[in-house]
Formats: structure tokens, sequence, C-alpha cells
């Protein structure tokens, strides 16, 4: 499992969750790649959980799961954990080590802080009444001013000037850290918020189109009629973006309509 397959793998189980809430066992952790479990804790994508109560028995080959008792420290004698086997096999009590009973978990609200964190927002989330979604802050320059809000309904998604993404496009883990890329995502507002002439100038990796005597007549209708089949064919600002378009990650930039978060 690569880092970004990791970020998936967990907000796709988050947003599944109708608890709203999603734990990670240190059995599972373990099979992560390097780092990434201290990297997510220190970046506030994770919490603690309270203890495991049941796990895996690997006290034979049939692998149960059974309940987990503890014993305190007393007497001199460190705390310990112990399963009591009651299958046919009666294989008696197995012990287990106190670090597999270790738990994460992740919510909405942790997941809403996160973000927010990363982005260089400095106020707290606000939630809806359905606590589904989250309003983090502001996102503006000199050219732009919007709202930026996460949602986990039917996936994990950022959504800036009407448009959504999945938020995993942002992020890059690494055994170095959680970042996002606001560069990225500012762009992206600017050229779905500006004009269409705009617009069609950043899709063609330019901050503006030339005011060329050419784009008279029927060069500019050629070029008005070539924009629309291009909205079309992907969506105007306010639609989800297709996943087989800029989001994914093998789609060449030629037939991006945003390539401002397209990955080579």
């Amino acid at each position: 499992m690569t880092e970004r397959g990791l970020l998936e793998h967990i907000f796709e189980r988050l947003s599944r969750a109708d608890s709203g809430e999603e734990i990670f066992g240190a059995d599972e952790a373990a099979q992560w790649p390097g780092g990434a479990l201290e990297v997510l804790i220190k970046s506030g994508l994770l919490g603690h959980a309270e203890p495991a109560q049941v796990i895996e028995c690997d006290g034979c080959e049939r692998n149960c799961f059974m309940p987990v008792h503890v014993r305190p420290a007393e007497g001199g004698r460190p705390a310990r954990a112990f399963i009591s086997c009651d299958k046919p096999e009666d294989v008696g009590r197995v012990p287990v080590a106190l670090h597999r009973l270790e738990q994460w978990q992740i919510t909405g609200g942790i997941l809403a802080g996160a973000v927010a964190r990363l982005l260089g927002f400095t106020k707290p989330p606000h939630a809806d009444g359905a606590g589904k979604r989250w309003a983090l802050g502001l996102l503006k320059d000199k050219e732009y001013k919007g709202e930026v809000k996460l949602s986990v309904e039917g996936g994990v998604t950022l959504m800036v000037a009407g448009q959504s993404f999945p938020l995993v496009h942002v992020l890059k883990l690494n055994k170095r850290g959680l970042k996002a890329d606001k560069d990225a995502l500012l762009r992206l507002a600017e050229a779905l918020h500006g004009s269409p002439r705009r617009v069609w100038g950043r899709l063609r990796g330019a901050s503006k189109l030339p005011r060329q005597p050419q784009m008279q007549g029927t060069t500019y209708r050629a070029a008005a009629e070539t924009s629309n089949n291009r909205y079309a064919r992907y969506g105007r600002p306010g639609n989800i973006l297709p996943a087989t378009s800029a989001l994914n990650k093998n789609a060449r930039r030629s037939e991006c309509p945003f390539p401002l978060l397209a990955r080579p």
C-alpha cells in the first residue's frame, strides 16, 4: 500500500461509517507504510481511541476474534493482557502484547480540523446540522475570495468555487509529514471563479488570453465553440469533476479540463 492509497483507504472507511467514526487497530496499522501512523497522529488526522476489547487471537490457526482480559499492574508485576480460549482445541490462556490493544480514530470533525490547519485557516471549522459538512475557512488572494468546505457524504471531498473533488488530490503524505497544496487549490478556485475568457486562459496554462485582432469573426467563433464543447464534455463549474479527467492520476494533461490539479 502506498501513502496515497492509505489516505484513500482511510477516507473511504470514514465516508462509509454510519456512526461518523472509524477505528483503526494496531494490527492493521502495522501493515501501513513505514512512519505513516506517526505522521497521521502528529498532523491530527488520527486521534487516540479507547483500547481494543476484542482482537484476533494468534494462539492457533483459526485466528478467532476473542475478548481480551487485562490485569493492571500490581505488587511489582507489570500490567498484562491475555485471551482465554474456549474453543475445542483448548489452547488455554494466550498472552497478548499490550501494544496490540492500541487504537486510533478518525471522525469528520477530526478530519475537518486537521485539513483546516493544513490549509492555514485559524478559526475552528463550522459543521452543518447533519454533521456531514464543514466550512473550513476563506480561501483568498487578489483575484478570488470564497469558502472552502469539506464533505464526508458519499466520499470525502473538498468544495471550492462550486466544484467538488476528492480531498486526497490536494494532500501529500510521506515520512516527512502531511501537507496540503493550498496554492494548487487557489489556482483552481481562481480559474473556476473567473470569467469565461480567464477560465479558458487558465486551462491553456496562461493567466489570460492575449487581446489580438485575429480573435474576431470566424476565429473567435471557433474558439468559443471549442470552449463550449469542452464544457459539454466535462461540465461547467457547479458540477462534480469526473473521476476520469483531472482527478485521474493517469489522465493525460491534454485531456484534463482542470490541469491545475492534474498529476503526471
